[in-house]
């Protein structure tokens, strides 16, 4: 039973680390280097992150400037960018790329809270999934008495609460700091 609940515990973790992953995509209206973490580009054929061919730089809080360390990047970085539907605008100079992060609207503000919910959402839905999958397999265990697998049980929603009360505490701080002018 403890390694049923270890593992579940573990899978858990990961929801909640691609939780966090997906909630740093969303920008803030601040200029941040997390925002291009998940953008590719093409380099020797490869797709390859651009954190790792170019050095991003952030100024004033409103600027990002991407120095690619390779003068040919230029292009394919700006396109990949725009590619990315990140609400930004990129523009290619000689030997590097500067995007200007605008301020949000009110009403951008409130639908990109509406996207750190949903992502919570999809959290918890995982999270619970990985219970009931740690309950079936708790229940299938013929070779345990009742009362340990009772509490078995009660360990799996323990867990599960917990872990349900960190995607809460982690969507509530993202919409504030969203939602924070």
């Amino acid at each position: 039973m403890i390694e049923i609940l270890e593992m579940t515990e573990a899978e858990m973790m990961e929801v909640i680390e691609n939780l966090e992953s997906n909630l740093r995509q969303i920008r803030t209206g601040r200029a941040s280097s997390q925002m291009l973490e998940r953008v590719q580009v093409e380099y020797y054929g490869e797709m390859t992150p651009i954190n790792q061919v170019s050095r991003i730089q952030v100024l004033e809080g409103t600027q990002l400037v991407v120095k690619p360390y390779d003068r040919s990047l230029v292009k394919p970085i700006t396109h990949a960018i725009a590619a990315a539907n990140l609400g930004l605008t990129p523009q290619g100079e000689a030997d590097l790329v500067r995007i200007n992060v605008p301020q949000l609207t009110e009403d951008r503000r409130k639908q990109l809270a509406k996207d750190a919910q949903k992502y919570g959402e999809q959290a918890k839905v995982a999270i619970r999934n990985l219970r009931r999958d740690a309950n079936n397999a708790i229940k299938k265990s013929k070779d345990l008495p009742e009362d340990d697998r009772d509490n078995a049980l009660e360990d799996s929603q323990k867990i599960t609460d917990s872990y349900i009360e960190q995607v809460d505490k982690c969507v509530e701080a993202k919409k504030k700091d969203i939602m924070t002018v």
